[in-house]
């Protein structure tokens, strides 16, 4: 038997010195720094000592000059020699991060989501119903409804009647309202292990998918420590997990007082977490336990969640983290909320174990 033949690993040098290429590691850089571009190049001139990314006729000094032509970057008013990130650099991480995390999904519809029930909708279906008083004039279908006057009325006394009339019928489709929680407490980066980053990848590609292919929905960011606060959208890339314990109560308390203004039918939370709440405010103070899973912490997070159940609202969990306590509680927090779960590994982002209480169902998907 032949065994393993271990060579020398030589990378391609076809797109070495290229904006592209070089664009990529810019932008994962970046992602882990917070949004410093300063020590994002810092560390990229780092890197291209000990690899070599750059060439003699396309430098560092080249790329960084080319990213402030294409609008990634500019410096920072009253600070010269500081730069800052643009928007355009802030979409284009929220991009490559919905194509890393989802690149198994299909796009389909448009700006909104699909239900079980048909209805004047945007979509048309294979089925078809006999007009009635109030359908729009393009759901008709003209070959069919004329197919049914030649067979009633006959070719040489043609006529076409409202009972001869068929209509296409079209898939309804409804709005709803998403809050996207994401854990920034110290045991995202607690033991050498970076689980903010991939938290930071997830939000920022769903945030990216409900604006893109949702437009019509509603979406609030929160982010939760000992305490829990909401944040604009652009203020995602440049999160960073702090000094904090996991107050999970408050970040669901403040999503269900976000869900509760809103007047859409159908309201959600996505929820980024490595799914261990380690803190609750009673009575105006902190309780705090990081040892474990505290009995007294975990029974006020399982109550949310099946207050959460009982008001229609989903919880669909995303965890960053194999830990298989941790993974324990996230799999009865989902099974009270009946919501939906997917257990990932920082470095293995866009494989999934995906776990669904809604259809009672479980799979990998990868």
């Amino acid at each position: 038997m032949i065994g393993y033949r271990f060579t020398r690993f030589i990378p391609s040098q076809g797109n070495r010195g290229t904006f592209e290429s070089l664009r990529r590691i810019f932008l994962e850089l970046l992602l882990r720094t917070a949004g410093d571009v300063n020590e994002a190049l810092h560390w990229m001139h780092i890197l291209d000592r000990e690899h070599r990314f750059t060439t003699p006729e396309y430098g560092m000094a080249d790329f960084i000059e080319e990213l402030r032509e294409k609008g990634y970057i500019r410096e920072r008013a009253g600070d010269p020699g500081r730069w800052q990130p643009t928007s355009i650099a802030e979409r284009t991480i929220r991009q490559r991060s919905l194509e890393e995390i989802f690149r198994m999904l299909r796009k389909a519809g448009r700006g909104q989501h699909r239900t079980p029930y048909s209805g004047r909708g945007d979509e048309a279906t294979s089925e078809m119903r006999p007009f009635q008083f109030g359908d729009a004039l393009e759901q008709i279908a003209v070959t069919e409804s004329l197919r049914n006057a030649q067979i009633r009325h006959g070719i040489h006394e043609f006529m076409l009647t409202e009972e001869d009339l068929e209509v296409r019928e079209t898939e309804h489709r409804s709005q709803t309202s998403t809050v996207l929680l994401i854990d920034i407490s110290h045991s995202m980066v607690l033991y050498g292990e970076d689980r903010i980053t991939p938290a930071k990848k997830v939000a920022l590609a769903l945030a990216e998918l409900i604006k893109v292919r949702y437009p019509q929905d509603a979406l609030d960011v929160v982010v939760f420590g000992n305490d829990a606060w909401q944040i604009d959208l652009r203020e995602l890339p440049y999160l960073d997990a702090g000094p904090y314990y996991t107050n999970t109560v408050a970040g669901l308390q403040l999503a269900l007082s976000l869900l509760r203004r809103k007047k859409h039918p159908n309201k959600q939370i996505f929820m980024i977490t490595d799914g261990k709440p380690t803190c609750i405010r009673e009575k105006g103070r902190y309780y705090r336990n990081p040892f474990g899973l505290d009995r007294r912490i975990v029974s006020r997070t399982l109550d949310l969640a099946a207050v959460c159940r009982r008001r229609g609202i989903v919880i669909t969990t995303f965890m960053v983290a194999q830990d298989p306590y941790l993974q324990e509680f996230v799999h009865e927090f989902t099974r009270v909320n009946r919501g939906r779960a997917y257990y990932t590994r920082p470095e293995k982002l866009g494989e999934y174990l995906f776990e669904d209480f809604v259809r009672n169902r479980r799979k990998h998907l990868r």
